[in-house]
């Protein structure tokens, strides 16, 4: 029995630990962002210095990535298991606190623990973290027990090689696009009807008669001794729309979201000044001027109107521009700048500002 425990914990810690660095591997810039909200949150909560870490998002995030994988690979070798064993039980007590501190307190609405590809609430990562250390409690208890599956040296080698391999994937994903698109502004979407309410809503209501509770689907009738108390919604994820902040406006105020969709667009987003690659913005302006008579061109921003136009101006971006929030831009793609092609609101194309494609590349996909 004791060996049939000591190899479903450690495979089930190893593969998911592995499948969760994994995942957020696929999108660095993704762990980035939920790490600058928690960061943003410790900062307000417990000390100012959290601050501080803002700038380092990128780097802290992707070693926590690519540690989750080593550790899980680790994990299923038997490697060091005093030293293995030691990292994961930290690790989880840090990230069970992280998750009930956030489903309490109701301070972040989504983990990010296994990035955009399964969406979990605070309490559902909370309560994830909560068996995990069920079992990383049982490897670590007996760790001195567990012999390597392999020899030293070829875990050595086993683990560097990971390391290495998992910081250069993720590194590429960084510089480019995430190999697997989990967002609502995929190749292949059409946004306005990702905006659109999902099923039809299933409402339950509860009546008293006399003196017990009632629940139906159907609004029972007051004539036939029925008092109604409340209702809810039983399907309320399901007929959500996907896409709920996606709001374009005017420099001037006006509502520009349904025009920003319409007809055929290569849309340039820009998320901010701070993390924009100015170095790539004379490339752009290129690439603008390329599609010239041929295709509109728009600017979506969360830059200011005097920042924006000085950087219009300065880089030659002959370009209209309107405005939204930039949580849905890096949403929409993780590159400052980056471009995407629509049709009817259909995405058709996405790249990373150091992949820009040319105009022929663009017509092959109309």
């Amino acid at each position: 029995m004791m060996k049939l425990i000591d190899t479903f914990s450690r495979y089930f810690v190893g593969v998911l630990f592995i499948f969760s660095g994994l995942v957020k591997l696929n999108d660095p810039i993704g762990t980035k962002i939920k790490l600058e909200e928690y960061f943003e949150v410790f900062a307000t909560d417990f000390a100012p210095f959290f601050e501080l870490l803002i700038p380092a998002a990128l780097p802290l995030g992707l070693i926590l990535v690519v540690l989750e994988i080593v550790l899980g690979i680790a994990v299923l070798l038997h490697y060091r298991m005093n030293v293995t064993t030691w990292i994961l039980l930290l690790l989880i007590l840090f990230f069970t606190f992280l998750t009930f501190y956030s489903a309490y307190f109701d301070k972040v609405t989504d983990c990010g623990c296994f990035g955009d590809a399964i969406p979990l609430d605070p309490w559902q990562s909370f309560f994830k973290d909560v068996v995990l250390i069920v079992f990383i409690a049982h490897l670590f208890w007996y760790r001195r027990q567990f012999l390597s599956s392999i020899s030293l040296k070829a875990g050595h080698i086993t683990i560097i090689s990971a390391t290495v391999v998992s910081f250069l994937v993720g590194i590429y994903a960084i510089e480019h696009l995430p190999y697997l698109d989990f967002r609502s502004y995929k190749i292949g979407n059409n946004i306005p009807a990702l905006m659109q309410s999902g099923a039809d809503p299933i409402i339950e209501y509860t009546f008293i008669k006399g003196g017990e509770e009632v629940r139906s689907q159907q609004y029972l009738s007051e004539d036939d001794g029925y008092a109604f108390v409340g209702s809810k919604v039983l399907n309320e994820d399901e007929t959500m729309p996907k896409i709920q902040d996606y709001y374009v406006t005017t420099p001037t105020g006006e509502d520009y979201t349904l025009g920003s969709l319409e007809g055929l667009k290569v849309i340039v987003v820009t998320q901010g000044l701070k993390t924009l690659r100015y170095s790539k913005m004379e490339e752009l302006s290129g690439f603008i001027q390329s599609l010239e008579g041929r295709i509109e061109v728009i600017a979506l921003t969360s830059i200011l109107e005097d920042d924006f136009e000085n950087l219009r101006h300065e880089y030659q971006l002959a370009v209209p521009f309107y405005f939204v929030d930039s949580t849905v831009l890096k949403a929409m793609v993780r590159s400052n700048p980056g471009i995407l092609l629509i049709q009817d609101g259909t995405v058709l194309g996405k790249w990373h500002i150091n992949d820009l494609p040319d105009a022929g590349e663009i017509a092959g996909l109309i």
